[in-house]
């Protein structure tokens, strides 16, 4: 296969805290313990990578064996969760199973990342049975975005890890993609994130434009991921306290009165009105609903941000897309909704 071909020429340019009670809400950690955030350790070439599906089934060998070949590519040794091939409906095995995975990997001393296969959907049917206390005494990198924004933004809200919204390993794993992984994972680098600037044989940018909702640079915590499953935490523990933080955003495949819905919960639950910064990604194959149509995304932006006079920017390379930035969520960044910039403020592993 071409993607086989294509990761095999890939040459990489980057050769204890309190306990917590399992299924307990804890709140905000910073504010609990006056720690900023919980931090993994980054990783070294050689090191194991953990390889779970905590939402939807597999439906072939060939995208363990991709996501497998991906990570050994560049450099790592993989270890595969032992339901990873399990079937229970249209999710990846039993509650029971993903879960055990899940603590299988954060309780293996050897594994030090763990990198989600897929989305799909079902990962909150599990969050009220991890085992918190367990994570939260063996920090870990955890990559996925999609459904695994419920693991991502519980793991938060319940420990203070800081995890990473970013490609899965049924991702299109591009040099460029690779490069990001290591510089973010190996490097451990405080990145900038920004929207590439190539006009191709235009003479404006055309794609992966910005367009600025309200101007302006904010520092804070930045927290979020898909828009459906974010908004499906609301009134439970795993969803943060969204307090002076930047709160980003991507959805996928939804009608526009579904996302007018989605924006009008976050507001009526008091998200929008606590947040100091707001970034949206991309919306993908997302259209106007039937009948007498919908409200444009942009409409939205003005109904539901723009008021908050905040800064905000749409646009990001975020979301259901191929190289899509890795963002560490519960890190401290700076955003300049003018510039549609993302500065990572300082490493979010340690060293």
């Amino acid at each position: 296969m071409e993607k086989r071909a294509f990761l095999k020429s890939i040459a990489l340019s980057v050769l204890s805290i309190p306990v917590l009670g399992m299924g307990q809400p804890t709140g905000d950690r910073a504010e609990l313990y006056g720690q900023a955030a919980l931090l993994a350790m980054r990783l070294k070439l050689g090191d194991t990578i953990g390889l779970i599906t905590p939402a939807g089934v597999l439906d072939d060998e060939e995208s363990i064996s991709i996501a497998r070949e991906i990570f050994e590519t560049l450099g790592f040794k993989v270890k595969e969760g032992k339901h990873i091939r399990s079937r229970y409906g249209n999710l990846a095995g039993t509650d029971q199973e993903r879960i055990a995975d899940i603590h299988d990997m954060f309780a293996d001393k050897t594994v030090k990342a763990i990198v989600c296969i897929r989305g799909g959907s079902g990962t909150s049917r599990l969050l009220d049975r991890l085992d918190y206390r367990l994570i939260a005494n063996n920090p870990k990198i955890l990559l996925g975005y999609s459904d695994i924004t419920a693991l991502i933004l519980a793991l938060y809200a319940k420990t203070g890890l800081i995890t990473f919204h970013g490609a899965v390993g049924i991702s299109t794993w591009t040099k460029k993609l690779a490069e990001a992984f290591n510089a973010q994972f190996v490097a451990n680098q405080p990145a900038i994130f920004e929207n590439p600037k190539s006009k191709g044989d235009s003479i404006v940018q055309t794609k992966d434009r910005i367009a600025t909702i309200h101007p302006g640079i904010v520092d804070g915590v930045l927290l979020g991921g898909n828009m459906t499953v974010l908004t499906g935490l609301c009134g439970s523990p795993y969803l943060p306290d969204f307090k002076d933080k930047i709160l980003f955003l991507e959805e996928v495949d939804e009608d526009m009165e579904r996302v007018d819905r989605m924006f009008c919960q976050l507001k009526n639950a008091g998200v929008l009105g606590a947040i100091k910064g707001f970034i949206f990604g991309k919306c993908t194959n997302c259209k106007p609903s039937g009948g007498y149509g919908s409200v444009t995304l942009d409409q939205l932006f003005n109904d539901y941000i723009k008021p908050l006079k905040i800064p905000a920017y749409t646009g990001a390379v975020v979301g259901h897309i191929a190289e899509q930035f890795i963002l560490p969520v519960g890190a401290k960044v700076r955003v300049d909704a003018s510039q549609g910039t993302i500065a990572l403020m300082e490493p979010a592993l340690k060293d």
